[in-house]
């Protein structure tokens, strides 16, 4: 008798489209398309077998379309892999991935539709399909998407990063040379969510700069962040604290082995967070009795605190730490547009949506709000908090 196979045990497919236009110094995904390509077809598509097809500077918007068609109409697992600029047709205001023959003025007849994208998958059965994007906007689009104004999303799980990219912010590719890393050297092929989270954690990208798609990075193991159905999802993008902090110029006790730090991204990944949070706590001791409470160096082991305690998956506790950290850190004198103040004060915004007690956020969003007030961040910031308060607020009135 047959027997009928699931989707997922089908052979896969996946699709690799990359594209520079020609703009001033665009992201070099061209460059990083031989390193995705090298990595076995089923290892890309997450499949026992598959077969890859790659469009490197395609100039065509027809020719990508029929790609995508053919990668459609497979059963088994799907990844879409798109690198490239994005561009808006002006007249319609749609989102466009720009090819290699685009310019301002040809966007709706030399770019790919990005609905065009959506349009092709949706008839695929859910769960099976994959989109990963390493991706650069100018300051207008970017900011639209920042804002939810425009939106990549679909019917496939989104994944990847979106990079300012103006005069003074070049993008690089850095999210797909990680991707393709970790592709070729993992053990097992990790799963769509531990894969980007990994690779959004070893990219070496500018946060501020640069818009995560889909959930935002953790930790691998970490279950993410689940918000109760009462708490609003940030209406500004706040970019995903990363997991291990930079280290402090002074030096810190051996408080385990020779390298802190070290010791502390041991136990954290293994799950011993009461051990990583012991051993940066001890260095904050030492810290507070070498340079006083109002010292940069205390922020610092705080703020690893924090970051320990987010993956152990204590929101609150996070937030309030890095609210403490940027606190010190004005204290201390660093300015208001410090990177290291807007850092703090952003990974508590992100931290703060994360908590789902109402009491909770209303009490860490009132020490938030008030720090909005000197740490503006980004455009929205400020009315994202209010926003917030309020809807709690009278959600709390009985």
């Amino acid at each position: 008798m047959a027997t009928s196979m699931r989707p997922t045990d089908r052979p896969g497919y996946a699709l690799l489209i990359a594209a520079e236009p020609a703009v001033r110094h665009p992201l070099a995904v061209t460059a990083m398309l031989p390193q995705l390509a090298a990595v076995p077809p089923a290892r890309l598509a997450g499949a026992p077998h598959a077969s890859a097809v790659q469009l490197a500077s395609p100039d065509d918007a027809n020719t990508v379309l029929t790609a995508v068609r053919t990668a459609a109409a497979v059963e088994g697992p799907l990844l879409v892999y798109v690198a490239g600029h994005l561009a808006v047709d002006h007249r319609q205001h749609r989102l466009h991935l720009a090819l290699a023959r685009t310019t301002s003025r040809t966007v709706r007849y030399t770019a790919l539709p990005w609905h065009w994208l959506a349009t092709e998958l949706q008839h695929r059965a859910p769960g099976t399909t994959t989109v990963v994007a390493d991706l650069a906007a100018a300051d207008d689009i970017w900011q639209t998407l920042v804002q939810q104004e425009q939106t990549l999303d679909g019917p496939y799980a989104l994944y990847g990063a979106v990079q300012l990219h103006d005069r003074r912010h070049r993008p690089r590719p850095s999210y797909t040379n990680a991707l393709a890393h970790i592709l070729r050297t993992a053990p097992a092929r990790p799963t769509a969510d531990d894969l980007h989270h990994q690779a959004a954690r070893a990219a070496v990208l500018e946060e501020a700069t640069t818009l995560w798609l889909g959930p935002a990075p953790s930790s691998p193991g970490h279950p993410g962040p689940v918000d109760a159905p009462a708490v609003d999802a940030p209406a500004v993008d706040i970019p995903a604290p990363r997991t291990e902090p930079a280290r402090p110029a002074a030096p810190v006790p051996a408080a385990a082995e020779d390298d802190p730090h070290h010791a502390i991204s041991q136990a954290s990944q293994a799950g011993r967070h009461a051990e990583a949070a012991a051993i940066a706590a001890a260095c904050e001791q030492a810290a507070l009795r070498q340079h006083g409470a109002a010292s940069t160096e205390v922020a610092h082991w705080i703020e690893v605190r924090a970051v320990i305690a987010l993956e152990e998956g204590a929101p609150d506790r996070a937030c309030q730490l890095w609210l403490q950290a940027a606190v010190i850190r004005l204290t201390a004198g660093q300015p208001e547009t410090h990177p290291d103040v807007t850092g703090a004060v952003d990974r508590a915004h992100y931290a703060w949506h994360r908590v789902t007690d109402p009491r909770r956020v209303r009490e860490l969003g009132t020490e938030l709000s008030s720090l909005r007030s000197q740490v503006t961040g980004k455009s929205g910031a400020r009315e994202d908090v209010q926003r917030r308060l309020a809807n709690i607020s009278r959600a709390l009135q009985p």
